[in-house]
């Protein structure tokens, strides 16, 4: 079985009710269950929540809402493999299973890059496969500001290295994250030897943890659905 598990829970204090917030005319969340059941790569596609409002937004979209999720792993810090742990042993899925946990905040998702993630996983024989990007800047140029405010290189020796000179580095994209019920189970990282990334354009990225990151990605949106481009903005590493 392929299953697609988005946790969604009620508690967002930053941006309140971020999980069903209107994005560009609908819940964000809508986004993310829509993707997965467009991608027909699943049997079922879950929400893991612990609010009656989420559950009734997922059920309205297509989602099922078969449990809901207990206060201690609905807070601030629980995990994303301690929620998809609890989804496992409720739903009693078997060992065969894959599993695409889904951020209910990622309205960039596609069917086509859930897809080629499983394709990854599934031809590559990995533990994880994940959605990521590049860093637009070179973080070997980072910098910290000091106790007085002053700037200190974090790398200080590639101070005068060309930017093209600098290998790429890359980060998490916040989208899905596939992987095996043997590697969910066992909590193995997300983040190890045996995961590769999926790698996706910057302009198909945002992360939504404030008000000012929100705006910004509704700007977005709306200029590559008015040029009819989120779904090519796909790149492959």
């Amino acid at each position: 079985m392929k299953i697609a598990i988005i946790p969604a829970r009620g508690g967002s204090k930053r941006i309140p009710q971020k999980n069903i917030k209107l994005f560009c005319g609908k819940p964000i969340i809508a986004y993310s269950i829509e993707a997965a059941l467009a991608s027909g790569c699943f049997e079922r596609v879950i929400v893991s929540t612990d609010n009656q409002e989420i559950a009734d937004i997922a059920l309205q979209h297509g989602a099922e809402v078969p449990f809901f999720r207990p206060a201690c792993i609905a807070d601030d810090y629980a995990t994303t493999i301690e929620v998809i742990q609890h989804a496992i042993i409720t739903l009693a899925l078997e060992d065969s299973a894959l599993i695409c946990c889904l951020y209910a905040t990622a309205p960039f998702i596609t069917p086509r890059s859930l897809v080629k993630g499983l394709e990854m996983l599934t031809a590559e024989g990995l533990d994880y496969c994940f959605s990521a990007t590049e860093f637009t800047f070179p973080i070997q140029r980072a910098f910290r500001l000091n106790q007085t405010g002053r700037v200190e290189m974090f790398q200080p020796e590639y101070f005068n290295t060309r930017s093209q000179d600098l290998e790429s580095a890359y980060h998490d994209a916040g989208q899905f994250y596939w992987g095996t019920y043997g590697a969910f189970s066992a909590g193995k990282p997300i983040f190890s030897s045996n995961a590769k990334p999926l790698i996706l354009n910057a302009s198909q990225v945002q992360d939504i943890d404030t008000n000012d990151d929100w705006n910004k990605a509704v700007f977005l949106y709306e200029l590559l659905r008015r040029n009819d481009s989120v779904d090519d903005a796909l790149i492959m590493l």
